[in-house]
């Protein structure tokens, strides 16, 4: 696997690239339920990942990168399929029925999920007290945040498609979780490549859907407003482009735990967006859950951060004894 040794990578690059999906990941919700306000949602998961799959594959041959063999495509498909058309398309069918923010809170459970699932890492994971703790006390503070607007969307009369939309989010969380760590441990090429390859093979899989779901029946491209074009162009740049190439990466140089944490700050982005630029109001129970939130994304952070310096140390000290014993 061509992943970067953590010492040769530049913390100022995995800061970047953390920001990069806490940030913009939590605002793809937004614009995902602005899109299939007026795309079907295997229509615009199809358009969606064939176009910036296939713009990311002509960058890296640009760039003199080879788009690799079949064992090394085969690993690609397979994560491509498990994050994308099951993981990041149980989101877009939730979000034409289901608020975005309770979308958020069904998703934010993909953290427990990657340590459930993270068998290579069972032993470090389950011993961590702090890691535990801060993904328990994430998950706490993400129902928090929209503890509120859960609270009525159970209550509608349309209750029942909650309940629907529940059980696909949280196969989707599942199949995220997997596929993530699936990249992690057998991808067989570069993070780029990578990328490409699983946003086009997710691409090429939404098609059949559409007839499937018969999304062709009475679609009208002229019917598609401006504002659901605009968000579309966005998740093509910004969520697959940028966030997901970030992604990707980083789970070829840091700890599938930590990465997750982006579940949990996502929602946070969303609602300060909605804050800032949409005149919404936090109530008290929303600013405790937002600051709970931070508390537990800090201490998984913490515990990585101690952990990695460890390390370096232990090494150190067996080279000594090395050394010594070569005397």
């Amino acid at each position: 696997m061509p992943t970067s040794s953590k010492k040769e990578v530049s913390t100022l690059l995995v800061v970047i690239a953390f920001a990069t999906v806490y940030l913009v990941w939590g605002s793809t919700y937004f614009f995902i339920r602005k899109a299939v306000l007026h795309i079907p949602p295997m229509m615009l998961g199809a358009i969606r990942f064939l176009i910036a799959g296939s713009l990311l594959m002509g960058w890296s041959l640009i760039k003199g990168e080879r788009i690799g063999t079949w064992q090394q495509i085969k690993p690609a498909i397979i994560s491509g399929l498990l994050l994308l058309l099951v993981g990041n398309g149980a989101v877009i069918w939730a979000e034409k029925t289901l608020p975005s923010s309770l979308v958020a809170v069904l998703v934010s459970s993909s953290p427990l999920w990657f340590v459930l699932l993270d068998r290579p890492k069972w032993k470090e994971n389950f011993s961590n007290r702090s890691v535990l703790t801060g993904l328990v006390i994430g998950f706490a503070g993400v129902i928090l945040l929209f503890s509120e607007n859960v609270t009525k969307a159970f209550a509608s009369p349309d209750s029942s498609k909650a309940i629907v939309g529940l059980v696909v989010i949280v196969i989707g969380s599942m199949s995220w979780a997997g596929g993530s760590l699936y990249s992690k441990y057998n991808s067989k090429t570069t993070a780029t490549i990578s990328s490409a390859w699983q946003m086009l093979a997710a691409g090429l899989a939404f098609i059949p859907g559409i007839f499937l779901g018969h999304e062709w029946s009475g679609f009208q491209w002229q019917a598609v407003t401006a504002d659901s074009w605009f968000a579309l162009i966005y998740l093509i740049i910004m969520g697959s482009l940028v966030g997901y190439s970030a992604y990707v990466w980083l789970l070829q140089v840091r700890s599938a735990t930590q990465v997750s944490t982006y579940a949990y700050v996502n929602p946070v982005v969303a609602v300060l967006l909605g804050v800032f630029f949409a005149n919404e109001h936090m109530s008290p129970l929303q600013i405790t859950g937002l600051v709970v939130i931070l508390t537990s994304v800090l201490l998984i952070n913490l515990s990585k951060y101690r952990t990695t310096q460890k390390k370096p140390e232990l090494n150190c000290t067996v080279k000594g004894v090395v050394v010594e014993m070569g005397k």
